[in-house]
């Protein structure tokens, strides 16, 4: 939706084709980092939602935090958020077709879809990707294979701060813990194993003892979370969002680059340069991609019962890294 805001607002004719009736909700941490949240206000004004000012890291046996230094992030339910953007995307002059979008067909002058023809089509459709799946840009999945599951849970927040919850099993993963409303949290388990989410829970013994008898929502669930793609762009097609290809939600950085993405996606369409999409993209998100392979390495690896005692012993270092999530 924020590729159609600022193509809409760069003087474009925009039309967006989505099946389901918005606002969306989706499996997603809902935490927008403070880089996140300075593209989203530049959108219109902010959704209702309840801000966070840093990022906790707990184990068993110990916590360590640090505080953002550029302004607080933002806890905001995904429908919220859709619905904020919504709102401007209809100010703008946005068209919507209430449709599945179908075939590709691009020649070199316009893409086809569903009837319309257009200069250019962006397709945000997702971490699966279905128009990706059509272009060939899909590569076979690699290793690790994680899923993500969330839970809206009706209890006030605890903490002004994103909490981490770090298993020392690395096939059960983290817990992360969003204030969302001063009534609400968000926790999202990401893990390699498929599991309902009171298994997943189970494991992180405070947290469930936190969260005990609290009425809460239905769970949504994602995955497998790491997708690779060959291209970002193919001929007039170009891919944002989660269907540009994703690494690990362990960062909290995918709406962030989403926005981006978005933004530099118009530019190359006004510009007229589709094949200045992928390189750009590449540097727009190469410290977000490096900073979570890292991490992703290491929490899948024996160093993982290190992270949060590093953490603790250099917290210097780990608000360092705060910081670099953050900007």
């Amino acid at each position: 939706m924020a590729t159609a805001i600022h193509a809409a607002r760069a003087g474009l004719q925009v039309t967006v084709v989505e099946q389901r009736r918005g606002p969306i909700d989706k499996a997603c941490g809902e935490g927008l980092m403070p880089h996140a949240v300075r593209r989203l206000r530049a959108l219109g004004p902010l959704p209702q939602g309840r801000p966070f000012d840093g990022i906790t890291y707990l184990d068993d046996r110990r916590s360590v935090s640090a505080a953002f230094a550029d302004g607080p992030g933002l806890g905001v339910r995904r429908t919220a958020l859709h619905a904020a953007l919504l709102t401007h995307a209809a100010d703008a002059g946005v068209t919507f077709v209430q449709q599945r979008a179908g075939a590709v067909a691009q020649d070199e002058a316009a893409v086809t879809v569903n009837g319309l023809r257009a200069r250019y089509l962006v397709a945000a459709d997702g971490l699966l990707s279905p128009i990706r799946a059509q272009l060939g840009l899909t590569l076979p999945p690699a290793r690790p294979r994680r899923w993500g599951i969330k839970r809206h849970v009706s209890v006030a927040p605890w903490s002004d701060r994103v909490e981490v919850y770090w298993s020392p099993d690395p096939a059960v993963g983290e817990a992360y813990v969003t204030p969302l409303s001063d009534d609400c949290v968000g926790v999202a388990m990401l893990s390699s194993r498929q599991a309902p989410f009171d298994e997943h829970l189970s494991a992180f013994a405070p947290l469930r003892a936190r969260l005990a008898g609290r009425p809460h929502a239905p769970d949504r669930a994602a995955g497998p979370l790491r997708q690779r793609v060959r291209a970002r762009a193919s001929g007039r097609v170009l891919l944002v969002g989660d269907a540009a290809g994703y690494v690990d939600a362990l960062t909290g950085e995918g709406v962030g680059l989403a926005f981006a993405a978005a933004e530099w996606a118009v530019t190359c369409v006004v510009a007229d340069r589709p094949g200045d999409y992928d390189a750009g993209w590449r540097r727009m998100s190469r410290r977000y991609r490096w900073l979570t392979v890292g991490l992703l390495r290491a929490a899948t690896s024996p160093l993982r019962s290190l992270i949060v005692p590093a953490a603790g012993h250099l917290p210097s270092g780990f608000a360092g890294a705060v910081h670099l999530l953050a900007d």
